[in-house]
């Protein structure tokens, strides 16, 4: 049974929407406004979020954006407006689709059918990072170094995870930053070197001389793969 997280401060609207989304089988869990929706994004996993737009606490926009820094769930964003600025705005945040109020069931259960669909074919595709000694399971966010797998936390296992995708490639600290923490990041670049650092003591034979996770002196990091050019 799929997830679906509600969140829409219209109880009318809520009410007939999980009626609707029950009968099609779907479990849901309804959010009232921008705050409650973030902390049971956290607690009930879901596989999708229908994402008003006017929300008391915190609006959708800020909600898509916060879920975006976490996870690539699916959301739809729902609003009364039907104006191209705002699905411009939308889409930018990272929502996947947008639907206007009134709106059919039919076009409803479609959308969210067409974006489930599209969501679990971008997964088959692209599930797995094998960059030897490691193997990342992007879906199960797991790591193994060399077979044995390695606890991470959320950026820990970001930042492995951008070096992998692209063996040799320097990524300077405002690149990664720009990838990790996003564009509004107002901290010091220098948080960077700490994630480095905490990911070297979990994932090389001897941190203080890494054979991966390797500084390009003025410049950044890079994954080398073996254990040639390393330097601390």
């Amino acid at each position: 049974m799929k997830k679906i997280l509600l969140v829409e401060d219209d109880k009318g609207i809520v009410n007939s929407l999980s009626l609707l989304l029950n009968k099609e089988g779907y479990e849901v869990e309804v959010a009232y406004d921008g705050v409650e929706a973030l902390n049971k994004f956290k607690l009930f996993n879901p596989d999708l979020v229908l994402l008003d737009i006017m929300l008391p606490e915190k609006d959708g926009w800020e909600v898509c954006k916060e879920i975006r820094k976490i996870s690539n769930v699916p959301i739809i964003m729902l609003t009364a407006k039907d104006e191209e600025v705002d699905k411009v705005l939308g889409l930018k945040m990272g929502a996947d689709d947008y639907i206007t109020k009134p709106f059919g069931a039919k076009e409803l259960l479609a959308r969210i059918e067409a974006v489930l669909r599209r969501y679990q074919s971008d997964l088959s595709k692209s599930q797995k990072i094998v960059a030897p000694p490691f193997e990342m399971d992007l879906v199960k966010r797991t790591v193994k170094v060399k077979g044995k797998e390695v606890n991470l936390s959320y950026r820990e296992f970001e930042i492995l995870k951008l070096l992998l995708s692209s063996p040799g490639r320097v990524w300077t600290r405002d690149m990664i930053i720009k990838h990790i923490w996003g564009e509004n990041f107002w901290g010091e670049p220098r948080a960077v070197d700490v994630y480095i650092r905490w990911l070297r003591e979990k994932v090389e034979d001897d941190p203080s001389h890494p054979k991966y996770i390797i500084t390009v002196r003025n410049l950044g990091y890079k994954f080398q793969e073996g254990n040639e050019d390393k330097q601390d």
